[in-house]
C-alpha cells in the first residue's frame, strides 16, 4: 500500500450560501491523498500501474468549478468522481479550505475534512 498526496491545490471558486460569494468567488485550497497499491509501479516505473495525480488534480478543478453552497457538498462530488474513475484507489482524505471567509473576526481559513473507504 501507499499514498499519492497532492497539497495545497489552489483554486479561485464560487462556494457558499451567501449571494455574493456566488458572484464574486474566493480563494481555496484543496488537499487530497489517495491511497493505492505502489508496488507494481514502483518496479514498472510505468505510469498506467499507477494513479495519475494529474487525474486527480483536473478532477479537483473540474468539480470546484462547480458552485455549491457547502463545502461538504463539492467535497463529496470530488471522492465520488475519484472513486468511480479511479479503481485503484481505496481511501480518500480531502481536506476543503476556504481562505479569509466572510464570517466576524480575524479567521484565516476554514477547513472541512471528509475521509472515505472504498466501498
Amino acid at each position: 500500500m501507499g499514498a499519492i498526496k497532492l497539497k495545497n491545490i489552489r483554486t479561485y471558486s464560487y462556494h457558499g450560501c451567501l449571494l455574493e460569494e456566488g458572484k464574486i468567488g474566493s480563494d481555496y485550497t484543496v488537499d487530497l491523498e489517495v491511497k493505492t497499491d505502489l508496488r507494481k509501479s514502483s518496479i514498472s516505473d510505468s505510469l498506467e500501474d499507477t494513479v495519475d495525480y494529474v487525474l486527480l488534480n483536473k478532477i479537483v478543478m473540474q468539480e470546484m468549478a462547480i458552485r455549491s453552497k457547502l463545502l461538504e457538498h463539492v467535497a463529496h462530488r470530488i471522492i465520488t468522481r475519484i472513486f468511480k474513475e479511479i479503481p485503484a484507489v481505496s481511501r480518500i482524505i480531502l481536506a476543503v479550505s476556504k481562505i479569509n471567509p466572510p464570517i466576524e473576526g480575524d479567521v484565516e481559513a476554514v477547513t472541512i475534512e471528509m475521509e472515505e473507504y472504498r466501498n
